[in-house]
């Protein structure tokens, strides 16, 4: 389990790093669409490590 959370932190932290770095390269509109993609790939990395461990519980279970 701290191998999921350790993961998801380290997203986060990388994500807050890009939109820093990327506040003064991009117009407005290109940051909006970068900050939404940025969401969406959080949001499937996300349900990725819930399938993953859902696959654990239930192969642990057997």
């Amino acid at each position: 389990m701290p191998t999921y959370l350790s993961s998801v932190s380290d997203r986060e932290s990388q994500t807050n790093w890009v939109s820093k770095l990327t506040k003064s390269y991009y117009q407005d509109d290109q940051q909006a669409k970068l900050i939404h993609l940025q969401a969406e790939v959080d949001s499937l990395l996300q349900q990725l490590e819930n399938l993953k461990q859902q696959r654990l519980v239930a192969t642990s279970q057997k």
